[in-house]
């Protein structure tokens, strides 16, 4: 993956992924998409990580798709749906991801970058961040996603007021809309974001896998559905080493392998 454009690092269990373009609010151009899938790959195969923080380099998350000059031609429709299925690729991995995923979000999350904001589980933004679902401006419709994440975090009517209008959200009202977890200020969101992501450390993070993996696909299934999911997990669940030791200490009362997340106070962002 190249460092130029996006970072990778890990900080205690978190791996932190920067798209790093500030010069350009971190847009996504073919170079930045290039190195998504090797970072989301890394986090994804690497056992000791347990969540992932996804990021923004300078005073801007995601500015969106960096536009190109139009042209003309047969093949520009063809060519703009090929980039974007070649995007929902490692979109989905990311969406997907069987780890805890926050977004710390700084300054602009707009267009693109609103979707990437939303393909997180869960968003901390700082009380500059302003989010948009900006398509409408460019004679586009919402993409990567975002026609289905957001009805499902937001409900349909206030979902097509947003895309409809194409306006700012700022960080108070996306909280309002719970859009987003905490609003803290600049210089709090990495440690908050870490903070956040920390809760998961002692988590049997194939457990939450597993139950992000039904979650993510609850909209869709019905009620029977889901009861054959949960069945057939518990029974492969049953069978793993982490609930034999688990439930071993439960029955002897000793200190639990995860005695669930601490509260997060959304008010002071700990």
């Amino acid at each position: 993956m190249s460092e130029e454009v996006l970072v990778y690092e890990k900080v205690g269990k978190t791996a932190v992924i920067t798209l790093n373009r500030p010069k350009y609010k971190n847009a996504l151009d073919d170079s930045l998409r290039a190195a998504m899938p090797a970072a989301i790959r890394a986090a994804r195969q690497d056992a000791s990580v347990a969540s992932v923080v996804l990021t923004g380099a300078g005073d801007s998350f995601c500015s969106g798709a960096q536009l190109a000059s139009s042209g003309e031609g047969i093949e520009k429709p063809f060519a703009v749906r090929d980039l974007l299925l070649d995007a929902h690729r490692w979109f989905a991995e990311l969406a997907d991801l069987e780890k805890p995923v926050i977004s710390a979000v700084d300054g602009f999350a707009v267009g693109a970058g609103f979707s990437l904001a939303l393909a997180a589980d869960f968003v901390i933004a700082s009380e500059r961040a302003t989010f948009a679902a900006s398509f409408a401006r460019v004679g586009f419709v919402p993409d990567l996603s975002l026609l289905h994440v957001l009805p499902r975090l937001v409900g349909m009517a206030r979902a097509k007021e947003i895309a409809f209008s194409a306006r700012d959200i700022a960080a108070d009202e996306a909280l309002q809309m719970g859009l987003v977890q905490a609003v803290v200020p600049p210089d709090r969101l990495r440690v908050t974001a870490l903070a956040f992501a920390r809760r998961f450390d002692d988590a049997p993070t194939h457990v939450l896998g597993l139950a992000k993996n039904i979650l993510n696909r609850s909209f869709e299934t019905d009620r029977h559905g889901l009861a054959q999911w949960e069945a057939a997990l518990q029974g492969i669940l049953a069978g793993s080493s982490y609930h034999a030791n688990a439930l071993e200490r439960f029955l002897s009362r000793e200190v639990p392998l995860y005695g669930g997340a601490p509260r997060f106070d959304a008010a002071s962002g700990q």
